[in-house]
């Protein structure tokens, strides 16, 4: 017996990296999902978006394992597209019981630096497109009475800054203001809402090359390989437990504890998964 059966869990920004390990891990414990993801390109981010392939693969991956899904290609930013793919995986699968509100962005530069334009981006995608897909099914899990589990994804920047990330900082700060709020809210409706809180993880968001000349300055004439592998090593040495990053499964792991019965006394706080970062 799975520890979600019979559960269905909407997870945004699905195609691939954390998206794809929630979808993989909630399916092997005997969820149902609902996935979403833009499979496109964002004005301002300079790393490889996720394409139609990638979320092919993700759903592929899910039916293989005995799974329902329901999917679409769609925008977080988009009240429709949002209110499509809850409304057919109510639809469908008949209740949403998790929420992983996993669709997200970086844009990096200095804050006087940072454009009006990548400012609202990042505004929009991580902390109002989380937000958006939240307000659209908390009704459905009132009026379901079954309770369920709502997850946003923040980040170690909220434990301190880290540079070329004010805009984004700004997004994980505002998702834990809304985390507690609406865990307050929900209580009586045994509705939980908290967050996962990561160090960095091993995906595109973070290993490319934009990231790896952030960590390497003044290393121009390095080769690309250099450079990631100076980035490597000054994440080994920022972690406790010696490694440069978490894996996706690792986040997948703690959002299958918070969206079982397990964690079912367990709201308004952040589950942290970072190798040791916040501890010293």
């Amino acid at each position: 017996m799975g520890r979600v059966d019979g559960k269905v869990a909407l997870i945004t920004g699905a195609a691939r990296g954390q998206g794809r390990a929630h979808a993989k891990r909630l399916a092997e414990e005997g969820a149902d999902v609902i996935l979403l993801d833009l499979c496109r390109a964002v004005t301002g981010v300079r790393y490889p978006a996720a394409t139609e392939d990638d979320f092919a693969e993700t759903i592929d991956l899910v039916k293989s394992l005995g799974r329902q899904v329901v999917s679409h290609v769609g925008d977080v930013r988009s009240n429709e597209d949002v209110d499509k793919v809850v409304a057919d995986g109510l639809q469908t699968l008949g209740h949403i019981d998790v929420v992983v509100a996993n669709a997200g962005v970086t844009l990096l530069a200095p804050g006087w630096e940072i454009t009006e334009a990548d400012w609202q981006t990042q505004i929009d995608i991580n902390l109002t497109g989380s937000w958006r897909v939240a307000n659209a099914v908390i009704p459905s899990m009132i009026e379901a009475g079954r309770g369920g589990s709502i997850m946003f994804t923040t980040s170690g920047v909220v434990a301190g800054g880290v540079g070329n990330m004010a805009h984004y900082s700004a997004t994980k700060h505002g998702l834990i203001g809304i985390t507690k709020e609406l865990a307050l809210e929900l209580a009586p409706y045994g509705i939980r809402v908290n967050t996962l809180q990561p160090t960095a993880v091993n995906t595109h968001m973070m290993d490319n090359e934009v990231m790896w000349n952030l960590f390497t300055p003044g290393q121009d004439d390095a080769t690309p390989e250099a450079r990631r592998q100076g980035m490597l090593d000054i994440l080994v040495r920022t972690h406790p437990q010696a490694v440069p990053w978490i894996e996706p499964e690792d986040m997948a792991n703690g959002a299958l504890w918070l969206a079982s019965d397990e964690s079912r006394r367990v709201t308004g706080t952040a589950l942290i998964i970072d190798a040791g970062l916040s501890g010293h």
